[in-house]
């Protein structure tokens, strides 16, 4: 089953075009493991709406791929989501409502408008308290955590996340700090896509 759409072979994924503040594109790179398969048997699903952010969701995951996970895209309803930066679709495989937090390894969301889409939804929100409890990693970038902060999973940690979320970090009681990464026990946050490097190959150490 195809996850990605307008995307040609798999090495495509390898160069892809993330965004600095959510508007200018740059170009990253996914780095080949020694090891082709370290993360082979672990499942990981990436929880996007209408509205993703294409390099947010396309670096990280041809990323862990690359390491031998294996990738879900779950969301709100099945079906071909669209960033909102680029043509790129995404395809939903799964709905939240056919999924446990004990399918996965690790839960990745990324950044955009989606995540202002996801946190509408009591579903959501369920499955990421849930998901927060088995101590497995937590990733979001950009405007992820502002899925965490509806969940109410935040209060006495720190976080960092696109500087225009602060005021909602900080209102949801964590500590907001502006780094690359930032890592409070299972919850792994970054801010903007030049911080993709650092905030994939940390969930893959996670995972490790």
């Amino acid at each position: 089953m195809h996850i990605l759409h307008k995307i040609a072979p798999l090495a495509l994924l390898f160069i892809l075009l993330s965004m600095t503040a959510c508007e200018d594109h740059a170009e990253v790179h996914v780095t080949e493991p020694a090891d082709p398969a370290p993360l082979y048997g672990k499942e990981v699903a990436f929880l996007i709406a209408e509205g993703f952010h294409d390099g947010e969701t396309l670096y990280p995951m041809a990323h862990l791929i690359n390491y031998g996970a294996r990738v879900t895209v779950i969301g709100i309803e099945t079906g071909e989501h669209t960033a909102y930066n680029s043509d790129i679709t995404a395809r939903v495989q799964r709905t939240i409502d056919e999924v446990s937090p004990q399918d996965f390894d690790a839960l990745v969301i990324p950044g955009g408008h989606s995540p202002s889409n996801l946190r509408e939804n009591e579903a959501v929100l369920d499955f990421v308290r849930a998901f927060s409890q088995t101590g497995n990693p937590l990733a979001a970038i950009c405007h992820g955590p502002q899925v965490l902060v509806s969940a109410d999973i935040v209060s006495g940690r720190t976080l960092t996340g696109f500087q225009a979320i602060e005021d909602e970090i900080l209102e949801a009681g964590a500590t907001f700090e502006d780094s690359e990464l930032i890592v409070d026990g299972n919850i792994i946050t970054s801010r903007i896509p030049d911080d993709l490097p650092a905030f994939s190959r940390q969930i893959v150490d996670a995972l490790k």
